[in-house]
């Protein structure tokens, strides 16, 4: 594997760790909701994740990461349909998705 994907995956995992230092246990949805600045920041490091992605996807598109097309999509959509993104979305992908997505990409740095 190329030396810049494994700089991606890292970027990755750190984007996925920050977006936990911001939403400790237990998670409050009302409360992020209500958290512009977390907010920011959470989507921010979703939109790094899912740059990443595509420059990984970019060198090595047959990569074993799910929904690794549709974390592409999630990044442009927050980028260029800012106002279309709900807080609900974001919810769903941080609780959802990123967890899976986190054991992914340590199984992948552990194969590296």
């Amino acid at each position: 594997m190329q030396d810049e994907i494994k700089v991606w995956l890292e970027d990755i995992e750190k984007a996925i760790n920050e977006i936990n230092e911001f939403l400790p246990e237990p998670r409050n949805f009302l409360e992020f909701e209500k958290d512009l600045k977390t907010k920011r920041a959470v989507e921010r490091n979703i939109e790094i994740i899912g740059e990443a992605m595509n420059r990984i996807l970019s060198i090595e598109p047959n990569i074993e990461i799910s929904g690794s097309r549709k974390i592409v999509d999630t990044r442009n959509r927050i980028i260029h349909g800012y106002d279309s993104v709900s807080d609900d979305v974001i919810w769903l992908i941080v609780n959802r998705y990123l967890p899976v997505l986190q054991k992914e990409i340590i199984e992948i740095n552990k194969e590296i």
